[in-house]
């Protein structure tokens, strides 16, 4: 029998490799691996994180509330120490000053959700997150955390200012300074999930503004302007009414500082199922 391969065969031991083979799907290493997945709710927490802080609005916003807080507690001190009032808890005059100042709240809570809708970067965010309820929670927390410290600090930071002004007009025990602390912090982080809420129902910067200036601050001074007991009954359950007697805690509030937060964190609630159910009708 003849060789029927031609001399210019290769060698069988010398020919070069063809390549990988084909995955058979029998590899037990590439069966193992993990399929893709997505960062969860913890990634949207950062994804929003990362978003708010690359943007000057944050920035201008506590600017502006240190100023603010440090002016007005200021100015608050003096009239109490010129008008001889008696002595108050020095956390007193930030608590006031939170009349003005969780206006910088609302703003910075707001920007977070309208500045999207203004440039129609809010499909990307809802590509990246999906579930939309999870954007919105996302937002919201992070809002909440900001807000919570902003809320802490303008505190400190009254009391600092205020205590010179004051000259004995003013008490300080440690204890009820905290407590005071805190409660602006957790006010302030209620009055952030609210705006987060109102401005996924609204979705523009003036119609969450004017929406949450009319209930926290307008309502409030109507009712309190044209008094009569119906009005002052509801005057006691605004979010900024209850927010000031959960502050202050000085038993001259109808229910107590339990029952005041609780009306505050309803409206935050009510706000943020309202912003829930607009964002998955308008964008399910």
């Amino acid at each position: 029998m003849t060789d029927t391969c031609p001399d210019t065969c290769p060698d069988p031991d010398t020919r070069t490799d063809p390549g990988p083979r084909p995955d058979t799907g029998t590899d037990p290493a590439r069966r193992a691996a993990p399929a893709p997945a997505g960062g969860g709710f913890a990634g949207a927490v950062g994804a929003e994180w990362t978003k708010l802080w690359s943007i000057r609005t944050p920035y201008a916003c506590l600017l502006v509330g240190i100023l603010l807080t440090g002016v007005f507690t200021f100015y608050y001190g003096s009239i109490a120490r010129i008008n001889d009032k008696p002595v108050q808890p020095l956390g007193n005059a930030p608590v006031s000053s939170v009349i003005l100042g969780q206006f910088v709240i609302v703003v910075l809570a707001m920007t977070i959700v309208t500045s999207e809708y203004a440039t129609d970067s809010v499909r990307t965010s809802l590509q990246w997150v999906p579930v939309r309820h999870r954007l919105q929670l996302a937002k919201a927390v992070v809002a909440a955390a900001v807000s919570f410290t902003a809320g802490c600090l303008f505190a400190v930071l009254g009391m600092a200012v205020a205590r010179a002004p004051f000259r004995g007009h003013a008490s300080f025990d440690p204890g009820k300074a905290v407590a005071q602390t805190l409660a602006m912090g957790v006010y302030c982080a209620l009055v952030a999930v609210l705006t987060v809420g109102v401005a996924f129902a609204l979705r523009t910067a003036v119609g969450t503004l004017s929406a949450v200036f009319g209930l926290v601050s307008a309502l409030p001074t109507i009712c309190t302007g044209l008094g009569g007991s119906a009005l002052l009954a509801v005057n006691d359950f605004l979010p900024q009414t209850a927010g000031g007697h959960f502050m202050l805690a000085d038993g001259d509030a109808p229910y107590p500082p339990a029952a005041a937060i609780l009306i505050v964190l309803a409206w935050a609630a009510a706000a943020h199922l309202t912003g829930r159910f607009v964002l998955r009708r308008r964008d399910g």
